[in-house]
């Protein structure tokens, strides 16, 4: 575990937490100066792809993303996501891209000489991608984060929802267990908040299936969020934005389909953290979301 005066990453936003869910992009920024963390953001980064430029060509996702590791190795520094899709799939393409170092290097050849007729750095293998769930877990520290607690969440009851990629999309899984992970739990407790289990924690919210088949996929949304509730959640905390925006934004059209009232706020993970610091709730755009937040701040007596 670093010293938190040390810990400095290279800041990947992302697409979702610049465009739709830019409280994300604005929760990240405040949680991280809370905390004393140093953000470079990697301005020129491109979209990871969200898994589907592989369903063109797994070479264009290799090579996009090996780009966008090529940055950070260029502060070399992490690269740091708020992301769960991106976590999934640059921390995918980075190991992928490391194993060829040894075993497939001329795949690896391939990719850099796309890189070089872009104008582009090559890629190295020497840093690491880390989701800003264990960038504070592993390297800031739970107990560190539980001495800058400025306001305990007692009382509120926190439903996590993994998702997919953050937890399955790689082959190794250095800081959770895929299938029975703790790290959100623990992090809750950290700042004084009530756990909630599942069982869809770690299940898909259905984002993949919108554009296709979106009854069904706001039948798997709707069954998450009744899951949580009927087990004491006073809201469900995410590090997916795209989950955020299947659960919240388009909760109102999923309690159309499965013909039950639902209002059960969701948090991005920054956003809950930052709560406990101190951070206003107009300073993490707590007001941006379509279910109202305000149950959640009357609970925690928070104006």
């Amino acid at each position: 575990m670093l010293s938190s005066s040390t810990l400095k990453y290279a800041y990947y936003p992302g697409c979702v937490a610049q465009g739709a869910c830019r409280e994300l992009d604005l929760s990240t920024q405040a949680l991280t100066q809370a905390l004393g963390i140093e953000l470079i953001t990697l301005k020129k980064a491109a979209c990871c792809g969200s898994g589907t430029f592989k369903e063109d060509s797994q070479l264009l996702e290799d090579t996009v993303n090996a780009r966008n590791i090529a940055l950070a190795e260029e502060l070399n520094l992490p690269l740091l996501t708020h992301c769960s899709t991106c976590q999934g799939v640059i921390g995918h393409v980075n190991e992928n891209l490391k194993e060829c170092q040894t075993h497939n290097p001329t795949y690896l050849e391939q990719v850099n000489g796309l890189l070089h007729q872009q104008g582009c750095l090559p890629y190295r293998g020497t840093t690491e991608v880390k989701h800003i769930l264990y960038a504070l877990i592993a390297d800031y520290g739970l107990e560190a984060i539980s001495q800058r607690v400025t306001h305990q969440l007692t009382g509120l009851n926190c439903a996590a929802f993994y998702g997919c990629y953050l937890l399955r999309a790689q082959k190794h899984m250095p800081y959770d267990d895929p299938f029975r992970p703790e790290g959100m739990e623990n992090l809750f407790r950290a700042v004084g908040a009530t756990p909630v289990y599942y069982r869809g924690r770690t299940q898909c919210c259905g984002w993949p299936l919108a554009s296709y088949a979106t009854t069904e996929s706001f039948k798997m949304a709707g069954m998450h969020i009744q899951e949580a509730l009927e087990n004491g959640a006073d809201c469900i905390v995410t590090p997916c934005p795209l989950c955020h925006l299947n659960l919240d934004s388009r909760q109102p059209e999923v309690e159309k389909v499965i013909n039950k009232r639902l209002g059960l706020p969701v948090l991005h993970l920054p956003q809950l953290i930052a709560l406990a610091l101190g951070v206003s709730p107009k300073e993490l755009g707590l007001d941006r979301h379509i279910v109202s937040t305000k149950p959640i701040l009357e609970k925690l007596g928070i104006s």
